[in-house]
């Protein structure tokens, strides 16, 4: 398969993926930066995944491992939000914000200043290396090496202290599992947003194949109104036609719209499945429309229903706003408020109850029954905790092992296991539940078990 070689292009939406490039990678790059006051307890970095202590930290939220339904609901979050965007504009998240889209363009400008557009590049392929090509070469791939190093160490800031990071980089004390994954994430990057670029989002990214299955004919994507464009002829000869009467299509087979796409592919051959929705080829459409005074928009985001309308000669209809977008932004706004509603109901301490198993019960010489349990109490929060224990459900008297005062302190994000007791003079099974309540912030834990005779 021959390398696709994409040539430069202006418009605007290349000035809305330029934009988008510049955002994305200041997000990227300066986030490990950014500061967040937690306490005296707790790590500064705005964004960091502490995986030494099972914490996720994203500004004021933290989340931990028990927070988990949390981060399940960012997912079914992000996934709404591809559907949603997919039902109005087709692959447009793969065009403009894929992660592979904006490090590939990133790549191909270093390539383009260093090695020259399309056709200087084409001809640097078929001939032989000389001294300034090898120059050239090299100069590209060290600055992409650079970028690479840069974005895999940069990956690496996001889960530990990235300022402390840098200086046992610059004094040479970094671990070699550090190392290691600096090394796998530069040559990740390398790889994939200098050689793979396009083969990733046909062959090795499955999101192609999920969103041709959900394919809408009322999503603006990129289509060729090919009932204005054909037959194709040159602007001379169209012109000619044009004089005598006859008829001609807007189209001059010029091929600028294939030479600009990253993908490779030709989109007045129909829908393709390959099309990332990027609009380069309606830039280098529209810039020559207008070279030869013709209507803009030949190629264009258009719904594949408004194309079959234009070859029954009806005018165009818009149908962004419809059921399935309205339905689908409710239901992103719904994932929206939950989510919020979650976060802002977050308990700041858990309670875990597990009953002995072996055995469940014993029977003490005057016949009553005590059973055995572990109760974990976990403290989120960055202030010292200090919890009574107790017990609702049945009348059983409680002993907390190895604790005779009754409260039980637990450190700002540390938790306590403790071994509890109970005994029930006239014994049943019955269900229990456990209560630790903090007096001096109000915070109510609870959990719940059985108590077993047998």
């Amino acid at each position: 398969m021959s390398r696709v070689v994409p040539q430069s292009v202006s418009g605007r939406f290349r000035r809305i993926k330029w934009a988008i490039l510049v955002l994305a990678l200041s997000i990227y790059y300066v986030t490990p930066f950014l500061r967040w006051d937690r306490g005296p307890n707790a790590p500064n970095q705005a964004v960091l995944l502490d995986f030494a202590n099972g914490r996720l930290y994203v500004f004021p939220v933290e989340i931990w491992p028990q927070d988990l339904y949390l981060v399940t609901g960012l997912l079914i979050f992000a996934v709404a939000i591809l559907i949603l965007s997919n039902a109005l504009a087709g692959r447009v998240w793969c065009g403009f914000t894929c992660p592979q889209t904006v490090w590939t363009d990133l790549f191909i400008l270093v390539e383009r200043r260093i090695e020259g557009d399309r056709r200087q590049r084409l001809k640097n392929m078929d001939s032989g290396w000389t001294v300034a090509r090898l120059i050239r070469a090299g100069a590209k791939h060290a600055v992409w090496l650079l970028i690479s190093l840069v974005t895999g160490g940069t990956l690496i800031f996001y889960f530990t202290d990235a300022p402390s990071f840098i200086r046992a980089l610059a004094s040479g004390n970094v671990s070699a599992t550090a190392l290691t994954w600096i090394t796998f994430f530069t040559g990740t990057t390398y790889g994939l947003a200098g050689f793979a670029r396009e083969q990733v989002c046909t062959f090795m990214c499955p999101w192609p194949r999920l969103q041709g299955a959900i394919w809408d004919p009322e999503a603006l994507t990129v289509n060729y109104r090919d009932y204005r464009g054909e037959q194709r002829v040159s602007a001379k000869k169209a012109a000619d036609l044009r004089a005598r009467g006859e008829q001609a299509g807007d189209c001059v087979d010029c091929g600028l719209c294939v030479n600009v796409c990253p993908i490779g592919i030709d989109i007045r051959d129909g829908p393709n499945f390959a099309c990332i929705n990027c609009g380069l080829c309606v830039d280098a459409c529209d810039g020559v429309m207008t070279r030869l005074a013709r209507p803009r928009g030949l190629i264009d985001f258009e719904s594949w229903t408004n194309i079959e309308r234009g070859h029954r000669s009806e005018a165009p209809v818009s149908q962004l706003v419809r059921r399935k977008t309205v339905a689908l932004a409710i239901i992103t706004v719904g994932l929206v408020g939950g989510l919020a509603a979650l976060l802002a109901t977050k308990a700041t301490g858990a309670m875990a109850v597990l009953h002995d198993r072996d055995p469940l019960a014993i029977t003490l010489s005057d016949g009553a029954i005590r059973n055995a349990y572990t109760v974990k109490l976990l403290n989120k929060a960055d202030v010292v905790r200090h919890y009574t224990l107790a017990i609702e459900g049945i009348d059983a008297s409680m002993t907390i092992v190895g604790n005779d005062g009754g409260t039980i302190t637990i450190e700002p994000n540390g938790s306590e296991s403790l071994r509890v007791t109970l005994t029930m003079a006239n014994p049943r099974d019955s269900k229990v539940v456990f209560i630790a309540k903090d007096e001096a912030s109000g915070t109510v834990l609870s959990a719940s078990d059985r108590f077993v005779v047998r």
